[in-house]
């Protein structure tokens, strides 16, 4: 922002600003530990280098910013910590083997203008392509070695550091399950009913060992309604009402279903838009990226998707998440008075674009 034109449009003149990379670790470091101190036992460590060929761990403590970063996986962790490093200095390109960025359960045209945003920030993509390997130089470079998903002539591209962002795996190994009895499906992970027991009665798992998306709050969920089970409770909880959130800036959140999904189950349905460039809050801000998308059933009007690009998303999709487990509709949302000037109301407004045909204020 500083060194943009946002600070300079506001009347803002900053001189002499730099970049203290290590101290900005070491408060990365203290919240990490903060948070993290009480499981630390439970971290093992990884066989990437993690110096030159890293992790996400590796990827929040390097020494300095690297010159180019190539980063292996588009999806919600590669462009998190690819946008992060790109904004401190660093020159990202992103290799990801399917055609389109943001990972598995994002809708198509929100993926297309959250790619479209990163690349007017400066990162640059290679979708649809595949990595074959790489090399380490003896000046300290690595060449990676890529090709298109679908076969074709090799290229390679050079970075200084390259981080592996190609998703993560549950945890489950070398823990002695099979001690107790237990087996792992064939994605690693440990087979529950609907009570989150194992086929060891006495016990339950829950989380990244389990199905389902490897979110901390969706964990959180099941353990309260795990234990609460235990206890003799009612058990229960919609995976479609769980909201996902990609970091960035501008963030991106969605819950429910996709515009894809809903054609695939020909599900008849509805389509609202509102973009926050009409909207009063992202305007005085100057933060006019992005745009709120909602998906309702054609016939009852009820919410079945919300999509978000844009700052805040993050926080407004819970709004979405809140409507959908009580089964409301999007005429619901409209009708509900949202306060003035804050970039919430465009989730309003785009629930009264798929519920009456138009918003008010685009």
């Amino acid at each position: 922002m500083a060194h943009g034109k946002d600070f300079e449009s506001r009347g803002i003149e900053i001189s002499g600003l730099t970049l203290n990379l290590e101290k900005m670790m070491s408060q990365k470091s203290g919240a990490v530990k903060a948070l993290t101190g009480g499981i630390a036992h439970l971290f093992k460590q990884n066989k990437i280098d993690e110096v030159n060929v890293v992790s996400s761990t590796g990827a929040l403590s390097l020494s300095k910013v690297p010159g180019e970063l190539l980063v292996i996986g588009a999806g919600v962790i590669g462009v998190e910590l690819g946008s992060v490093w790109q904004r401190l200095g660093s020159k990202v390109t992103a290799v990801e083997f399917l055609g389109h960025v943001g990972g598995m359960g994002i809708d198509m045209e929100i993926s297309k203008n959250f790619q479209r945003i990163l690349q007017k920030q400066g990162m640059k993509f290679k979708l649809g392509t595949k990595v074959m390997g790489a090399t380490k130089r003896p000046d300290g470079k690595i060449d990676v070695a890529v090709e298109a998903a679908a076969g074709g002539k090799n290229e390679t591209l050079t970075c200084d550091v390259l981080l592996v962002c190609v998703g993560r795996r549950p945890f489950t190994k070398n823990l002695g399950l099979e001690n107790v009895g237990l087996e792992l499906d064939n994605r690693g992970r440990i087979p529950v009913n609907n009570r989150f027991q194992t086929k060891v009665p006495s016990i339950h798992a829950i989380g990244d060992v389990v199905a389902g998306p490897m979110l901390a709050h969706k964990a959180e969920d099941e353990g309260i309604i795990c234990v609460e089970g235990m206890a003799g409770g009612a058990v229960h909880i919609d995976y479609n009402c769980v909201p996902s959130v990609i970091y960035t800036h501008p963030e991106v959140a969605w819950v429910g279903k996709t515009e894809e999904q809903l054609k695939e189950e020909n599900v008849p349905y509805k389509v609202g838009k509102f973009p926050f460039a009409a909207n009063s809050r992202a305007k005085t801000n100057n933060d006019t990226d992005g745009l709120v998308k909602i998906l309702s059933h054609k016939e009852t009007d009820r919410l079945l998707g919300s999509h978000i690009l844009g700052t805040g998303a993050g926080d407004m999709i819970n709004e979405a998440a809140l409507a959908m487990e009580y089964g409301a509709s999007c005429e619901d949302v409209a009708r509900v008075c949202h306060a003035h000037p804050t970039v919430s109301e465009a989730f309003r407004e785009a629930n009264l674009a798929a519920s009456f045909g138009k918003a008010i204020n685009f």
